[in-house]
């Protein structure tokens, strides 16, 4: 219950500053801190990363920051890729999930490490408004990448979603992140929604626990955020994504045993 708690904080904080990173940390949370299985690890990640999402989306919802036509344009294409992912790890024994897992982290923590923040949107117009003939698919296919990575491994997507929306649509910063934490609660919620029946229901209380604490700090550092320099924030945590990331790995070829919950 204790490391419940504290992942949940963790992960609250990372989503409600960064807008991202905090859901790729808590599959191996709930799988090694809180001891379910993978495969019930999963849905219980989703339902975590959206609770903690829309936290984070209310305290933007009066800055004015959320670009509701660019979330659908990215959450839309998401809904049956997330489908399909479940489709395909319902398939996979739990060592080569995890494995996948991992090696899904690693890129997350490469992407933040070597990123650097786009200033004008390469789908920007001189106007300053969007083409969204060039970019709608371009957009859609980034969704779409997004929804089956969350049904494969419970992860909102996040890592992707806020670099596309700065590199390809010139969002801000502060837009960037509150449209991705909009994009990740619809996200979770159709990853949840395909789910939901085929996973065994472990630690509902645990995981009650973890939800809880994740929402109340996201709702905090969502507030807090513009006052914290996220990118040497995202530096420290791709590091540390990382070096769970190897002991992710490690486990999954040394202790498959301890993935079964």
């Amino acid at each position: 219950m204790l490391a419940a708690l504290l992942s949940g904080l963790a992960i609250g904080a990372l989503m409600g500053v960064l807008g991202a990173g905090g859901s790729i940390l808590a599959v191996p949370a709930l799988v090694f801190g809180v001891g379910l299985s993978v495969h019930a690890a999963i849905p219980a990640s989703l339902a975590v990363v959206g609770a903690s999402s829309v936290a984070g989306v209310l305290p933007r919802l009066r800055q004015g920051v959320i670009r509701w036509r660019v979330a659908l344009a990215f959450a839309v294409p998401g809904i049956p890729a997330a489908f399909a992912g479940t489709a395909i790890g319902q398939r996979l024994p739990e060592q080569w999930l995890m494995l996948g897992f991992a090696a899904v982290m690693v890129a997350v923590a490469v992407r933040m490490l070597v990123a650097s923040p786009g200033e004008d949107g390469a789908c920007r117009t001189r106007s300053g408004g969007v083409d969204w003939r060039s970019c709608l698919p371009k957009a859609a296919a980034a969704g779409a990448a997004v929804g089956l990575l969350t049904g494969l491994f419970g992860v909102g997507g996040g890592f992707v979603v806020v670099p596309a929306l700065a590199l390809l649509l010139g969002l801000d910063a502060a837009e960037a992140v509150a449209t991705s934490l909009l994009v990740v609660a619809l996200n979770s919620a159709s990853g949840l929604v395909a789910h939901w029946g085929s996973a065994p229901l472990e630690g509902a209380g645990t995981v009650a626990v973890f939800a809880a604490a994740a929402v109340v700090s996201s709702l905090v550092m969502g507030r807090l955020a513009r006052r914290i320099p996220a990118e040497r924030l995202k530096r420290a945590f791709a590091v540390l994504v990382m070096a769970v990331a190897a002991a992710v790995a490690g486990a999954a070829l040394l202790w498959p045993e301890l993935l079964a919950g």
